[in-house]
Parts: structure tokens; sequence; C-alpha cells
């Protein structure tokens, strides 16, 4: 059984993923569809709101420093290489990377950026915003999988 300073790394991971796999569950399955209720202007102003509420010291310390500690973890793993958990930990720290931390970065934060350079009420906004949703929901289903597989890897990684 892992132990240790590298035990609480991998409690810390499970925590820091699973934090972030219940916020983009949040989104997937009820905020991006009721955003996608209303009206074009109202949504597309709501969606700005949240990207700008976003980006606060709480959800960037839970996920960046999630992505920080996954980078950690999967360093500590290929130095030390454990005699258990090894694959678990470095499965869990690649998901997070590579489907949640990455995702967001190539694709659901640059619609963010596109759909902020929209006025509200305008057609741009109106034409863009259907397909908007579609997509960053799409891509946020990926990052909720991916987190909820990184916590569930680093759970196994302690058994």
């Amino acid at each position: 059984m892992i132990d240790g300073p590298y035990f609480v790394l991998t409690v810390l991971g499970v925590l820091g993923t699973g934090l972030v796999a219940g916020v983009f569950c949040g989104f997937s399955t009820f905020v991006m569809r009721g955003l996608g209720m209303l009206p074009p202007a109202q949504g597309v102003a709501a969606m700005n709101a949240i990207n700008v509420a976003a980006v606060t010291l709480p959800f960037m310390i839970v996920f960046l420093g999630s992505a920080v500690l996954c980078a950690v973890i999967a360093v500590v793993t290929f130095v030390l290489w454990p005699d258990e958990g090894t694959v678990e930990l470095l499965v869990g720290s690649a998901l997070y990377l590579f489907g949640s931390f990455g995702p967001t970065m190539v694709a659901n934060v640059p619609r963010n950026d596109a759909l902020a350079k929209l006025e509200p009420g305008t057609p741009q906004a109106a034409a863009y915003w259907p397909a908007y949703v579609r997509e960053w929901t799409l891509w946020n289903h990926v990052r909720t999988a991916a987190s909820a597989g990184a916590a569930l890897a680093y759970v196994l990684a302690l058994t």
C-alpha cells in the first residue's frame, strides 16, 4: 500500500480530481441544458458571466492545483516506481492532464473566448450560441469523464 507523503499526494489527487469532476458534471447534466433553453441573448450573457465568475482563486486552486498535483504524482511515480499502484497513478495523472486539463485549454477556453467577443443581442451571437452549447458541452462531457476516471484511478492506487 502507498504510504507516507506519497499517500498524502494521492489522497489530494483523489480530492482535487473528484471536485473538478463534480463541477464539470453539474455543467454537463443541468447547467448547460438550462442555459441552452434560454433565448440566445440571455444564454450568451449568462454564460459570459459564468466564465468571468469561474476565474476565481478557489476554483483555480482546485483546477490548476489538481493539474500540478497530477504532474507531480506522475513524475514521482516515474522516479520512485512504487511496487503497488504504479499503473493506476500514471493512468490517473494522464486522464486528468490529457482528458480534463488539455481539453479545457484547447477546446473549452477558446470557445469561451469566442463567445466573450460577441454582444449577447446580436445576430452573430444568436447564430453562434447553439453550436457553442453543443460543442462546449461535448468537450465538457470528456472533461467530466476524464476527471472522474482520474479520481477513480487514484482511489484504486490506494487499495
